[in-house]
């Protein structure tokens, strides 16, 4: 069954977001759960989220070592579904959003899932 869609083309931070996902090497975009989801090859490194708390966000793979202190910052939050596995959140809205931070996290999430071939990729720019 297909979820409806979830998000508009023109909502807050998605077209930075986008931009900043598909920069990476192999990144594509695949619509799941009714939402954009950013892939390396077929593995998810990001979802651009919303709910009622949280209207815009983006979901992530950080570090396990940074995760601790990214949930002492009152803009994340572990989402729901995502969260028990070690990923987090970041909402758009708590705060003026940092692309250069944004960057590093989706870096971050990137290399957890990406290929070697990919993140050799990376590391040759």
């Amino acid at each position: 069954m297909a979820h409806p869609r979830m998000y508009s083309d023109d909502d807050p931070h998605l077209a930075e977001l986008r931009a900043a996902c598909l920069g990476f090497p192999e990144a594509v975009e695949v619509e799941a759960w009714g939402r954009p989801t950013f892939r390396a090859g077929k593995k998810i490194f990001a979802v651009f989220e919303g709910d009622a708390a949280h209207p815009f966000a983006v979901i992530f793979k950080p570090e396990p070592d940074d995760r601790p202190a990214l949930l002492q910052d009152p803009r994340f939050y572990s989402p729901a579904y995502w969260g028990p596995s070690g990923w987090l959140a970041l909402d758009f809205t708590v705060a003026d959003v940092d692309w250069t931070e944004v960057g590093e996290l989706l870096d971050a999430s990137y290399r957890q899932v990406a290929l070697k071939r990919m993140i050799k990729a990376l590391d040759a720019d």
